[in-house]
């Protein structure tokens, strides 16, 4: 068994990058984990979304 992890700034990236990992690996997918963490710098705020692939 085995673990990815993907980390992008925006939704639709993360949607890409786990796509094209499926996409162009032959892997058995068991779960695969969400996360979204959101922080405050100043007036800014920063969104961070992350994914786990459990997969064989």
């Amino acid at each position: 068994m085995k673990v990815k992890i993907f980390d992008e700034e925006h939704e639709s990236d993360l949607e890409k990058s786990l796509n094209n990992f499926l996409k162009e690996n032959e892997v058995e997918v068991v779960d695969i984990k969400l996360q979204t963490a959101i922080a405050v710098s100043g007036e800014e705020q920063i969104y961070c979304f992350t994914a786990m692939i459990i997969y064989y």
